[in-house]
């Protein structure tokens, strides 16, 4: 039998020696090397010499390189990523610390070459490298700036992007118009990496997208005309939204990269390179900073709020109670972030009021389904007899209930939003960065939440038509996809856990379907593991390898669908609590994703929250 209780206690006594002072958890939300490498392009384009934070970054960027020139975005990505080695090799020239001639960066040169060349890079990567004067703009974008100036009405708009999609697509808008680009003395020449003449850049507009871009142009004309007031306007609103939405650090709505994007944009703008919006807007990217392994990174975001939740309802599942000291401080934390401002999600949802929670410290208006269903969790024992914790759940529960999808499940950030114009756009990936659709994850976790923690009926029409979508869209082999986490296991543990919480029977086929399949991934060793490929791939693809997090997702949903403990769940939990002081690539391996075959987030707080939530609730339900 295996001493589950020391598993317990050891993850417990880890997780409170890492609690900040202020009841926060600050684990890294590491995204591999692009954000560092466009924080040195961005610091030496506007002439800012901050070398001990440059010199870290390239110091760091090196070493992630493969032994074949290459950077990767994961482990087991084969030879490597073009896009990921073009923004190294670009950050280690323009560092300053790393010179062409070096034989990796030689290396590097060689693989992005044999790889397609600068040309084979994604679009947001061709839009810095055309910002900083490396890349041809196109003669017109895909998308004209006109598009601010459509009233909600017409079926392409720019409130049918999803929020992630806007914030970054705002800034790109005016880039774009303005075909903006900006060198300094320093500027590497990259033109060495283009495999075609400088007039045939190609910016890869497929045939099947002119149809969309024609029906956007013809709208536009028919609605406003093409005048040059209307063009003047459109660029006025792409500007006000980017300046409305500036949060306390001085970011665009918390993300590096809309942050980045802004700040190229106000330069085409006018603005100074010393304006206090964009000196703030660097001190805010710069408190992004995090240190792993004595060497600086730029986070994506601060993921402050996420880890706090999660682990502060790990800790009281796993039996701290309400008055634990830890507990108390970090329900105070996550109270004081509860949003009070109407963020862009009203324009889709406008009989509701705030009352979610967003994903970082400093996020006060772009909250979202999981990071408001966690925080809810992590304060649900503290809100009887006190009356001010009563009102944050009321209008934290309230909010969540209001953001369900007319199909029945639950998006991430805003309501009704899915468009199928978004799959004609000519970007990789552009269902994920622009829409926000429901999925799997977010449904599942919700109806989890509010089973277990409400008192909601089962047979409540919200809980119900949850139910239906989730069952409507489990994948032929008992699996489901999960938007947010890699990708199969994760989707397949959200959806179980949340069918069960909402009165399904264990013994339904879907919920047997599902068990039968995570059992039939088991790993020899009793772990699972899945590969980041599960997602360009959208089949579950083996890692052939396990991972403390997959484990830990598979063991939740087998334990919440089996009556014993199985010999599966037994040999799982044994594989856990012998695992949970492990430290090889498998620890690091990513377990977030935001942008499928782009980006990867390795959270360095799942590999205790998850073996912690799936070893608690092995020893409430089996009692070992």
């Amino acid at each position: 039998m295996t001493d589950t209780v020391s598993g317990i206690n050891d993850l417990i006594t880890l997780l409170r020696k890492d609690q900040s002072p202020d009841g926060s958890w600050n684990y890294p939300f590491e995204t591999g090397i692009s954000t560092d490498a466009y924080m040195i392009i961005l610091l030496r384009t506007l002439e800012i010499h901050d070398e001990k934070l440059i010199q870290g970054l390239a110091a760091r960027i090196i070493s992630k390189q493969e032994e074949n020139g290459a950077w990767k975005i994961f482990e087991d990505e084969k030879d490597g990523n073009a896009t990921s080695t073009l923004e190294a090799y670009y950050g280690l020239l323009y560092s300053g610390y790393v010179q062409k001639e070096d034989p990796r960066m030689k290396a590097a040169r060689k693989f992005i070459l044999e790889h397609g060349g600068m040309e084979s890079v994604n679009v947001f990567t061709k839009i810095m490298l055309s910002s900083t004067g490396q890349y041809k703009w196109p003669e017109s974008f895909p998308i004209p700036v006109e598009v601010m100036l459509l009233p909600l009405s017409f079926p392409f708009n720019f409130y049918q992007f999803s929020v992630y999609g806007r914030v970054n697509l705002a800034p790109i808008l005016i880039l774009a118009e303005k075909k903006f680009s900006i060198k300094t003395k320093n500027s590497p020449d990259l033109s060495d990496l283009l495999l075609t003449r400088p007039g045939e850049i190609p910016w890869d507009i497929q045939p099947e997208y002119r149809s969309l871009l024609s029906f956007i142009k013809e709208g536009v004309e028919d609605l406003l005309g093409l005048s040059e007031q209307f063009h003047s306007l459109a660029m006025d609103r792409a500007k006000k939204y980017m300046l409305e939405r500036i949060e306390p650090d001085g970011t665009f709505y918390s993300y590096f990269s809309s942050t980045f994007l802004m700040i190229f944009a106000l330069l085409s703008l006018g603005y100074s390179k010393d304006d206090p919006i964009i000196k703030n807007a660097v001190a805010g990217l710069k408190s992004l900073r995090t240190d792993i392994d004595g060497l600086p990174h730029m986070q994506y975001a601060n993921a402050g709020v996420w880890n706090t939740s999660l682990i502060n309802a790990a800790l009281q599942l796993a039996g701290l109670s309400v008055e634990n000291p830890a507990v108390k401080k970090a329900n105070t934390f996550l109270l004081k972030r509860q949003h009070d401002q109407f963020g862009d999600w009203v324009i889709h949802n406008p009989n509701a009021l705030p009352g979610g929670w967003g994903f970082s410290d400093v996020n006060t208006r772009n909250p979202d389904i999981d990071d408001t269903t966690a925080s809810l969790r992590a304060i649900a024992r503290s809100v009887e007899d006190n009356s001010k914790n009563q009102e944050a759940w009321n209008r934290g529960t309230q909010w969540l209930l209001s953001m369900q999808n007319d199909d029945g499940g639950w998006p991430s950030f805003e309501r009704n939003t899915e468009n199928p114009w978004l799959d004609f756009l000519p970007i990789e990936k552009g269902e994920y960065i622009f829409g926000d659709p429901t999925s799997a994850d977010l449904t599942g976790r919700t109806l989890e939440f509010l089973g277990n923690y409400t008192n909601l009926p089962d047979h409540d029409p919200s809980v119900q038509n949850a139910i239906n979508w989730l069952l409507n869209n489990q994948e032929q082999n008992g699996s489901w996809y999960g938007r947010w986490g890699v990708c199969y296991i994760y989707g397949t543990w959200a959806a179980v856990t949340g069918l069960i919480a909402s009165g399904m029977s264990k013994d339904h086929p879907s919920i047997q379907k599902a068990a039968d399949w995570l059992k039939g991934i088991q790993n020899e060793d009793g772990g699972w593991g899945e590969s980041c490929l599960s997602d360009s791939e959208k089949s579950y693809v083996s890692l052939n390898a396990s991972t403390l997090t997959d484990t830990a997702w598979a063991l939740d949903a087998l334990i919440a669908a089996e009556d014993q403990p199985t010999e599966a769940i037994q040999s799982g939990i044994h594989y856990l609590v012998h695992s949970i002081d492990k430290e090889d690539w498998t620890t690091a391996y990513p377990k977030g994703q935001a942008m499928a075959g782009s980006f990867y987030i390795y959270y360095h707080s799942y590999r205790y929250i998850f073996p912690l939530m799936a070893l608690a609730h092995y020893h409430r339900k089996f009692g070992q």
